[in-house]
């Protein structure tokens, strides 16, 4: 779990600092393009005893779907719009989102103090996002929002994949999810890539790609859904409150990004209402 969270804490400002160099889309393109390549060669030299059904195969296919054009293309381009310290803040309220969809979906029971943390925390990512929008205008608000939708869909990934996870193994299930969401971005991030002009990109920049693909989209991933084949979903989201942590350090030893008062406020209250949600 430490080694999840601080790897997916410095994909923040690593990703911020490669989006300023490349354009999101060819940014996207090059790193499902390494990431699915690395996880189906892992999957491809393990035994498995157990073939997959054929009716879960359109329930893998969603969640590609699902993790490649609505979560992982859309924190790209949020990202890309606002700072790294803003997308860890966000993504701190996916215990929530998490928690709020399994009410939804798998009927789990709702407690008046959940709702209580659901609630603070959704206002502390308002406040984020006024904060964002006083500071550097329309484009940053808009770059948090796109990043909550990202969020909801990694609620999704999580909630949807737990029980296809179970029978099939963390590995698996991953490789495949993240290749057919790539399959379904690569034509279209490909006409980006040919676009690109790559006499501008940098060795750190592609360092960045590299990062992503290897580091958040195989290690995260797989752990993640690893994780959740062994826990409850609302148990190991919650560990994502310390990512903001790390993050901002990150950011503002890096990047120089200095959070704002309104930023702090904001997020004090999004931990806060994580917090009460899940003890």
């Amino acid at each position: 779990m430490a080694v999840l969270q601080t790897v997916a804490a410095v994909c923040y400002p690593i990703a911020k600092y490669g989006l300023e160099i490349i354009d999101p889309f060819t940014f996207a393109f090059y790193r499902f393009l390494l990431s699915s390549a690395v996880l189906l060669l892992m999957a491809r030299y393990r035994h498995y005893t157990r073939p997959i059904e054929r009716a879960d195969w359109w329930k893998i296919i969603g969640l590609g779907i699902i993790i490649i054009p609505f979560n992982q293309t859309m924190f790209l381009i949020g990202q890309s719009m606002t700072g790294a310290g803003h997308g860890a803040f966000i993504f701190s309220t996916t215990p929530v989102w998490i928690f709020l969809l399994a009410v939804i979906h798998l009927k789990e029971r709702a407690t008046w103090r959940r709702w209580l943390g659901m609630l603070m925390a959704t206002a502390g990512v308002i406040t984020i996002m006024w904060s964002g929008l006083a500071r550097f205008g329309r484009e940053y608000f808009w770059g948090d929002l796109i990043i909550v939708i990202s969020v909801i869909a990694w609620g999704y990934y999580t909630v949807f994949g737990k029980n296809l996870v179970r029978k099939y193994g963390a590995l698996r299930m991953t490789a495949y999810a993240l290749a057919i969401g790539s399959a379904f971005y690569l034509p279209f991030g490909f006409y980006f890539a040919l676009r690109y002009d790559y006499s501008q990109s940098t060795l750190g920049a592609w360092g960045s790609v590299v990062y992503m693909s290897i580091g958040l989209s195989v290690l995260v991933y797989v752990l993640w859904y690893w994780l959740l084949k062994h826990l409850d979903a609302s148990r190991i989201a919650v560990y994502h409150n310390v990512q903001p942590i790390i993050a901002s350090a990150v950011a503002f030893a890096f990047l120089g990004e200095i959070p704002t008062p309104t930023f702090i406020l904001g997020g004090s209250i999004v931990l806060a209402g994580v917090i009460i949600t899940e003890v």
